[in-house]
């Protein structure tokens, strides 16, 4: 009896598929979230004709314009008590407004698209997160305005009579990323609640266009009267603007910390929102 082989138990077979229910990633997706970037990405590099070139060409008209023809090329602006050569005071800001421009209109297309031509479930069908998917539709959108913003920097960097070199480099890259990551959240809301192209394009022509001009972009608050000084304080445009040109100039219509302050808590709350919205499905499933 004791010569008798034993017998093993076979080992246990691992389904092919995991249980109903159980997660198998139970981390961050980078995988899934970067290719769903990358895609992004793509998806706008394929036409960067149109969405990098395009707008950094056509916010440089409004430079050669304001100092060519309009013969803006001697003034000085007074900031804070400081004057700025004109040339070097609306250069930071169109600048960002060309990145505020292109951000938003990436960040309103993606689920909107998805919206009209069917394809929403592109998104929603992958195993990535909440948190992930706005993350790379944010991270995408804030990248196709680092690609204009620096479009417009090497164009005006040759351009004669105009200075940008950054004087504070970090206010340059802290109020850039602050600036396009508000307008990306704001895009992606608009795009979560948008159910057709003009939706968006009313956004854009009724809200956006209209603060990013009215910011400070091409003059000082200081010399406005005290009621639209108070009014200007109100648009979040103007925090941007104005904390991105101190990063060139050494000078702002408004202290850098409150700008951050008012820019970072706005991320905040617009991030919580867009969060809360995808994560119910609002006017995504059905």
């Amino acid at each position: 009896m004791n010569d008798q082989p034993k017998i093993h138990p076979a080992p246990a077979v691992r389904p092919p598929f995991a249980e109903p229910g159980v997660p198998q990633i139970r981390n961050i997706n980078w995988a899934g979230t970067w290719a769903l970037y990358a895609k992004e990405v793509r998806r706008f590099m394929k036409v960067q004709l149109q969405t990098v070139w395009a707008p950094a060409i056509t916010t440089l008209m409004f430079l050669i314009i304001f100092i060519v023809a309009l013969g803006g090329s001697g003034r000085t602006v007074m900031l804070r008590g400081e004057a700025v050569h004109f040339a070097d005071f609306i250069a930071p800001g169109l600048i960002i407004m060309g990145m505020i421009n292109a951000c938003f209109a990436n960040a309103s297309f993606a689920l909107m698209v998805g919206k009209v031509q069917g394809t929403l479930v592109d998104y929603l069908m992958p195993p990535i997160a909440v948190g992930e998917l706005l993350f790379a539709l944010v991270a995408s959108s804030v990248t196709r305005a680092v690609f204009v913003g620096f479009a417009l920097w090497g164009a005006m960097a040759l351009w004669p009579g105009v200075h940008v070199t950054p004087a504070h480099l970090w206010a340059v890259v802290w109020f850039g990323l602050l600036g396009t990551s508000f307008i990306a959240f704001l895009g992606v809301l608009t795009s979560i609640w948008a159910e057709k192209f003009d939706h968006g394009a009313a956004i854009t022509n009724f809200v956006i266009s209209p603060l990013a001009l009215l910011s400070g972009t091409f003059y000082s608050i200081d010399r406005l009267p005290p009621l639209f000084q108070a009014i200007s304080h109100a648009n979040p445009f103007f925090y941007i603007i104005s904390g991105f040109r101190y990063g060139f100039v050494a000078a702002a219509d408004v202290n850098v910390l409150v700008g951050s302050s008012v820019l970072l808590g706005l991320n905040l709350v617009l991030g919580g929102l867009c969060y809360g919205l995808l994560k119910r499905g609002w006017k995504i499933k059905a």
